[in-house]
């Protein structure tokens, strides 16, 4: 579905789902729209995450007339292609050449450490999407904002699900082989052995593998085998799999992305029963996911995910952020603080930052299930109001290196 780079709007604001505009508020007077760009991966391997991102954004907008806060809304989409130096330049194009007021994305976490210190330096209010720890960690920013969650923050209650009531002794991890499947990984490693399992086999796999066979055919045996995936990564990774026989020998779970939505629709009953975690569902039920997921579901023709959500989330919690300071856009840091005290009731739940700039909210074990001929993420169990320190003491946690491949150190790998 093709879509503009620029899309220009008129007529009045309309009620959002996450956050009402009270009626005769006094709006910033201002003859110009809010320039909101948005960063995203439309090309190469991360492209179909970034397609969900533009559509649901745009969606979100549509349903508003186009207009926050009583301001027209003019958004700019750039196509990072899940390429650093892209990002790069498609920052600098936003910032510099169409002078956008805030920015929402990128996707993947070695575009958004790319892009980090010159938003910083240009002290643009981020929206963040992409799960890089470090940049509500060790080194925040005080104009960006996390609103999915780190690449271990999901990870954790998968790994202690695991081991207190799946009771798994061994698991194997197979991610991609970038900064967000390393951390993921890390933080499942590291909460999983916490709770008496071990990690016997860590695989790392490049973005682009054309085919997985190879790696398949090196997994050793295990209760359970963990996707650290992202993209259609998992959906072709499965696959094989499957046809090794292997499904049959192990369970499979999976971290945020590994069976997104946008990848179930081209799934089959292969994926049933299979457990995920993350921050959305698509069957979630609250009143702000029940009218947004079966809308984008009957503009699409299927579930909105991960990727989805992401900008969604995005786009509800700056209109409060907008309510709240009366559409002044051009008073950048009335609206970061705005945005960082926003509260905002959103698709995924209420979402509340930490004083680093990163999500607080529920995580959700998931498992694949059908609903009306279709496959879905069906919500088992939530666990409330999870951090990205997790039950960690955050002094004590900083004071780590990032994780990485290499840290923590697995020390039950089988040779």
């Amino acid at each position: 579905m093709p879509i503009s780079r620029r899309q220009f709007v008129s007529t009045a604001a309309g009620a959002g789902i996450a956050s009402v505009v009270a009626p005769r508020l006094t709006f910033a007077q201002n003859s110009g729209p809010i320039r909101i760009g948005l960063l995203a991966a439309k090309t190469g391997p991360l492209a179909s995450g970034g397609i969900d991102m533009e559509l649901a954004l745009t969606m979100f907008l549509k349903e508003r007339d186009n207009t926050l806060a009583g301001r027209k809304v003019e958004l700019i989409v750039a196509d990072t292609a899940g390429v650093p130096a892209t990002a790069r330049t498609k920052a600098q194009e936003l910032i510099e050449k169409n002078n956008i007021h805030c920015v929402i994305g990128p996707l993947a976490a070695f575009e958004a450490l790319a892009i980090a210190d010159y938003l910083t330096e240009k002290e643009v209010p981020t929206l963040g999407v992409a799960a890089a720890e470090d940049m509500t960690q060790r080194h925040p920013s005080p104009w960006f904002v996390r609103l999915t969650s780190t690449s271990a923050q999901c990870a954790y209650p998968l790994a202690e699900y695991s081991a207190k009531e799946l009771k798994y002794k061994k698991i194997v991890t197979i991610a991609d082989d970038f900064a967000y499947g390393h951390e993921m990984c890390a933080g499942f490693q590291r909460a999983f052995e916490d709770n008496g399992g071990k990690i016997i086999q860590k695989i790392f796999t490049p973005l682009a593998t054309p085919d997985y066979g190879s790696y398949v055919a090196q997994v050793k045996g295990a209760d359970a085998i963990f996707l650290g995936t992202a993209g259609s990564n998992g959906f072709r990774f499965l696959r094989q799999f499957i046809e090794y026989g292997m499904k049959d020998k192990m369970a499979v779970i999976g971290g945020m992305t590994a069976l997104d939505e946008s990848v179930l629709r081209n799934m089959g009953d292969e994926a049933l029963g299979i457990l995920t975690t993350s921050w959305y569902s698509a069957e979630l039920d609250n009143a702000a996911n029940k009218v947004f997921a079966p809308a984008f579901r009957k503009q699409f023709k299927y579930d909105p995910g991960y990727y989805a959500g992401s900008t969604y989330v995005s786009g509800q919690v700056l209109e409060a952020a907008l309510t709240t300071i009366k559409g002044n856009v051009e008073d950048k840091k009335a609206l970061m603080t705005a945005i960082r005290g926003s509260n905002a009731d959103t698709v995924r739940g209420l979402v509340k930052f930490d004083d680093l700039g990163n999500a607080i909210g529920n995580v959700y074990m998931r498992k694949v299930t059908r609903s009306d001929g279709r496959l879905v993420n069906s919500v088992i169990k939530t666990y409330p109001d999870v951090t990205q320190f997790w039950t960690y003491d955050k002094t004590a946690f900083l004071k780590n290196p990032v994780y990485s491949r290499d840290y923590p150190p697995a020390k039950n790998l089988e040779p």
